[in-house]
């Protein structure tokens, strides 16, 4: 997209998107505080949100008060994942920091449950809010932004095909500490060979019957990269 002299698209807004396996969906205080809560490991979230800047939530109502302020005085759209198996509510993450005027959106508060770890779940619920971002939105950059010092995050957003753009030293306090924040980004001129490689990754083929991957998202990039050479 070269010339943006009319680029105009607007904030990003509750949203269900249905996915094969699970589907994202406006978080909802009085219908998911409680499922998403003891998803994300009951009296034990704080361990799980470690990295989160936020202070130790005391329980599931300060939790759901921090995404109510969240969503009020942020703007932050917070998404729930749920299993389409069971219905169960699995993990969550927000679209963050919204820019229209430039298209930008970051994806974060990132939290996900036991259950939804090392599985496609997580996989599909990172590429359907990414598709929407560039597809529905039409937004320009996607950005994930971590503590240096998660590395779980910094690998899932490697793996996930974000590039890796720096690191702000001292970018804020975080639980009474400074905090040096890393920096990834997917831009739409990315988007199309990132999106066949998260749905050769994710398409039934790619499993065997024991539900493990065959091919590795990594694998399939590298693969995708070189055909493309």
């Amino acid at each position: 997209m070269s010339d943006l002299s009319q680029y105009k698209v607007e904030a990003p807004k509750p949203v269900t998107i249905e996915g094969r396996r699970v589907t994202v969906k406006p978080y909802d205080r009085a219908r998911h505080l409680s499922a998403l809560w003891d998803a994300l490991g009951g009296e034990e979230v704080n361990a799980l949100l470690k990295y989160f800047p936020q202070a130790h939530f005391a329980g599931p109502a300060p939790f759901g008060d921090w995404l109510d302020r969240a969503r009020d005085t942020l703007g932050w759209v917070t998404c729930v994942f749920q299993d389409k198996a069971n219905g169960d509510i699995l993990g969550m993450a927000s679209y963050m920091r919204p820019d229209p005027a430039n298209g930008v959106v970051e994806v974060g508060s990132v939290a996900h449950g036991a259950a939804m770890k090392r599985s496609p779940l997580s996989t599909e619920a990172h590429y359907l809010m990414a598709r929407h971002v560039f597809e529905g939105l039409g937004y320009r950059r996607y950005e994930w932004k971590c503590h240096n010092g998660n590395e779980p995050s910094k690998a899932t957003a490697r793996r996930l095909g974000f590039t890796f753009e720096g690191v702000f030293r001292q970018h804020m306090i975080s639980k009474g500490e400074n905090r040096d924040t890393v920096w990834f980004s997917m831009i739409d001129g990315e988007w199309p060979q990132l999106k066949a490689v998260f749905e050769a990754w994710l398409s039934p083929d790619n499993f065997d019957a024991e539900g493990r991957q065959i091919r590795k998202l990594d694998d399939i990039r590298s693969s995708m990269a070189g055909s493309a050479a």
